[in-house]
């Protein structure tokens, strides 16, 4: 594992929400302080949030994760600028349902959302998030957020399910989980379209989302807000247009050299969000999140999960183990390293407590703004289980059989497929899964308690968090 540096300016979390800008008002309308805690305190401005989310980048691919190859330098400013969380990880190795838990807080398991739904036409018509599960921009919008996303969605196709009926103002983007960067998708199920109507045109999507957050940002530059910024890139189809792939001419494999340029591309486009948010002299007021859905398919684009093993679509670590990003000018350290288990279903809990809301009763999530300061963070033995469903032919989410099981614990990942195979890994003395321990007739006693802890997570309605590690 990365060594962590030790972060100046410890908080306490009252001195954090203090420092953070949060009102008075605010605090004491969420149950966070009494209103004689903050009696003198000013109303300031809540924090704007911007959440980037990149479509299959696995965890070497950012030149601060070790790239050579690739130079990142707007996406890896925001590590150099805050904070880089070396142990960032996802609640499942696949697309839709990592935005399900990155969206709620909660184990997409507790819904049934385990599985992608496949494309437009091919899902089952229930597909969606589930319309009684509340999302992350309808809890801010109750703070008077304006709220906007741009770019890909994936969780749901029916009216009921798209963004403007589940909490965002504005909405440019396409719904299914793969597109074309530089067709509109005119006449398919799955086009282009601003709120509820299709769009025209598109030069490049990855350019295209990153004006628009930017657009959105400045027409709302007075009061909080929230940008969710969804990219399609770096997933397939490989394509780019010719001034990205100019600049890799030294890349003799076109595959590579796609990849490559597809995702400078969404380097510039984070470079025109963050250039906004200096030009309008906010980056003080925002907290922006960096993460990648899941780890890199390295067959299909040659995106890099680094040294570590596995891939997207399984539970090793460089299925799940993502780029994890935090920057806050004057309120996270900057350039600093936390090695802390870190989810990306904290998220959500989190940018709660940020805005002054309490933390939601059903997420399985921790507040962990704390500890991005600096100060003491949520339980150090916290752990992740980790369960990926098989795809079926209707692309539904009907008690899919189960592809891989598993968890995630500060120390140990242990992980059976349906086969019978099983991993154990000791992360502490062996960070890249090399040394499976699972046949060790001395870890056995491990491997049977982490069994058990996974099966009752997949039989009973408890989060992890409350059952004995």
């Amino acid at each position: 594992m990365e060594g962590s540096n030790p972060m100046p300016n410890q908080m306490s979390r009252r001195d954090f929400l203090k420092a953070a800008g949060i009102s008075a008002a605010a605090l004491a309308l969420a149950g966070v302080v009494s209103d004689g805690d903050y009696a003198a305190a000013e109303p300031q401005r809540k924090p704007n949030i911007v959440l980037i989310v990149a479509d299959d980048l696995g965890y070497g691919e950012l030149s601060i994760q070790g790239s050579k190859d690739i130079p990142t330098p707007h996406i890896d400013s925001i590590a150099k600028n805050g904070v880089r969380v070396t142990n960032g990880y996802v609640s499942c190795p696949v697309c839709s349902p990592t935005r399900a838990g990155l969206m709620t807080g909660r184990y997409q398991q507790r819904f049934g959302y385990e599985l992608n739904p496949g494309m437009p036409g091919q899902a089952v018509k229930e597909f969606g998030l589930p319309l009684n599960e509340k999302m992350l921009p309808e809890r801010l919008k109750l703070l008077g957020y304006k709220t906007g996303m741009f770019g890909k969605w994936h969780l749901g196709y029916e009216p009921q399910f798209q963004p403007p009926r589940r909490g965002f103002d504005e909405f440019y983007g396409f719904l299914g989980g793969a597109h074309s960067y530089q067709s509109v998708g005119a006449g398919t199920q799955n086009p282009i379209q601003r709120n509820d109507k299709p769009v025209e045109s598109v030069d490049y999507t990855t350019d295209a989302f990153a004006r628009e957050a930017a657009s959105f940002i400045e027409r709302y530059e007075d009061q909080p807000f929230f940008v969710y910024l969804p990219f399609n890139a770096v997933h397939t189809p490989l394509q780019a247009t010719q001034k990205y792939l100019d600049r890799f001419k030294s890349i003799t494999d076109n595959k590579r050299r796609t990849f490559a340029a597809m995702l400078t591309a969404m380097d510039d486009g984070v470079g025109v969000v963050l250039s906004k948010l200096r030009e309008l002299k906010l980056e003080e007021d925002t907290m922006i999140f960096f993460i990648s859905d899941n780890g890199g398919p390295t067959a299909s684009t040659t995106s890099c999960n680094g040294p570590l093993r596995g891939f997207k679509g399984n539970v090793l670590e460089g299925g799940i183990r993502v780029p994890f990003l935090v920057q806050w000018p004057g309120v996270v350290p900057p350039g600093h390293k936390s090695q802390a288990l870190f989810g990306s279903i904290d998220i959500m809990p989190t940018l709660c407590a940020l805005a002054g809301l309490d933390v939601p009763s059903t997420c399985a999530g921790q507040d962990f703004s704390p500890l991005l300061t600096g100060g003491t963070g949520p339980d150090p033995e916290a752990q992740f289980i980790m369960h990926i469903a098989k795809e079926n032919a209707s692309g539904g989410n009907k008690h899919p059989a189960p592809l891989f099981r598993g968890v995630r614990t500060r120390t140990h990942t242990f992980a059976v497929k349906p086969d019978g195979e099983g991993f154990l890994f000791d992360n502490r003395r062996d960070p890249f899964q090399l040394n499976n321990l699972y046949a060790d007739p001395g870890a056995a006693a491990l491997r049977t308690r982490l069994e058990a802890l996974t099966r009752r997570f997949l039989e009973t309605a408890r989060d992890p968090f409350d059952m004995p590690a």
